[in-house]
């Protein structure tokens, strides 16, 4: 049984996955946050715009964790997947410091039918569970 997300993205990101030519999604923080390690192949993700509504899904084709990030590994992180990431010179500078992180293959991304949900923290990422929903697993 798949893991469900709710995956906060900027406008160009959600729009790139939208259009095909973003097929990886990427978190890297300077500290291990709640959802490290519980991203699966087979997840279901729904994608919202940061202050917008949900617009999208994707199930989880592939992860690969970085539990002890070093500069270097950042580094190659970056030449070796940034084709698929599609993030900017100052994306890859404000993520320089990470200590951790993890990448995500995307896969059937297909739009749904706009839905505004009452969240009102500054996770970017949540895991779903039972009692914190927003309502989207009905």
């Amino acid at each position: 049984m798949p893991n469900y997300h709710l995956v906060i993205l900027k406008k160009t990101y959600l729009d790139e996955i939208l259009a095909g030519r973003k097929s990886v999604e990427s978190r890297f923080t300077k500290t291990k946050r709640y959802e490290f390690g519980k991203v699966f192949p087979g997840d279901i993700l729904f994608l919202k715009e940061s202050s917008g509504p949900v617009c999208a899904k994707a199930t989880v084709a592939a992860v690969k964790n970085f539990p002890n990030l070093t500069p270097r590994q950042l580094s190659d992180i970056r030449q070796q997947y940034n084709h698929l990431i599609i993030a900017d010179y100052e994306y890859w500078r404000s993520k320089a410091s990470s200590t951790c992180g993890f990448l995500v293959w995307l896969k059937d991304v297909m739009r749904i039918k706009p839905v505004r949900i009452p969240k009102k923290d500054w996770r970017a990422w949540v895991v779903l569970t039972e009692k914190e929903n927003f309502g989207l697993l009905k």
